[in-house]
């Protein structure tokens, strides 16, 4: 049973195995996207229900961009597709999209999807979804040494003032709170350049299925294994140690 009184505030999650759900099946790749789609839709609503005040997604990797261009423009059409069946919804339902990652070379008009959907539900304060959407870790600490830079050079900051505080008010997920706990799809036992600042000192789950079969059950059950760990942030937890 799900501790109501210890869920995670944020749960990051990397959708993988799309494409060999669909092989595995015979079905074209298209068919492992569709599905993980529905899938998504599926989870985000399971975790408003759970009570998670944060969902980040990895949508895209900065490094999808080097898969064949059929497959790209299908990824495209179907984040395409899920803004049109979901912004309304997400707004009734009182949930926030934001989204991580560059700007370019996103397509224009995908741009401006989704830069309505972000301002039609600012204002809700239920859920809020994190679309990590051509993201990748290692691009949001070059851009945000960038910008941090750029406010010394302006004396908007100190040299000395610098600190892991501070710091994070330059990356995308500013005003975001680090994820307590990464679930990754698929088997594979590696986080992909995804959050590599924020991951610091997440709890990590890898689960041996395709994200296409990963269900409110499966969600569920990730966050009972985080609510039997415990967190020490470097620490030793007296309760636990009687030292």
């Amino acid at each position: 049973m799900l501790d109501k009184n210890n869920i995670p505030a944020h749960v990051a999650v990397i959708m993988d195995g799309n494409g060999r759900w669909a092989r595995e099946k015979n079905l074209p790749r298209a068919e492992g996207h569709r599905r993980g789609i529905r899938q998504a839709e599926e989870i985000i609503m399971a975790a408003a229900d759970i009570g998670i005040k944060y969902l980040t997604l990895f949508a895209f990797s900065a490094e999808n961009w080097k898969r064949p261009k059929t497959e790209v423009a299908i990824l495209m059409r179907a984040l395409d597709d899920f803004l049109n069946r979901n912004t309304q919804r997400m707004k009734k339902d009182n949930i926030r999209l934001l989204v991580i990652g560059r700007r370019q070379p996103i397509p224009g008009y995908l741009w401006e999807r989704l830069a309505m959907a972000q301002a039609l539900t600012k204002d809700c304060n239920g859920l809020n979804v994190v679309l990590a959407f051509n993201y990748g870790a290692r691009a949001e600490i070059i851009d945000a040494v960038k910008k941090l830079s750029q406010a010394v050079l302006d004396k908007k900051i100190n040299l000395s003032d610098i600190s892991e505080e501070n710091f994070s008010n330059f990356l995308y997920t500013a005003g975001i709170p680090d994820p307590d706990l990464l679930i990754r799809t698929s088997g594979e036992l590696r986080i992909s350049n995804f959050l590599l600042w924020q991951l610091s000192y997440a709890e990590l789950c890898f689960l041996d299925i395709y994200w296409p079969d990963f269900k409110r059950g499966n969600l569920e059950e990730s966050i009972i294994d985080y609510q039997k760990r415990v967190r020490r942030f470097g620490g030793i937890p007296a309760c636990r140690t009687g030292r």
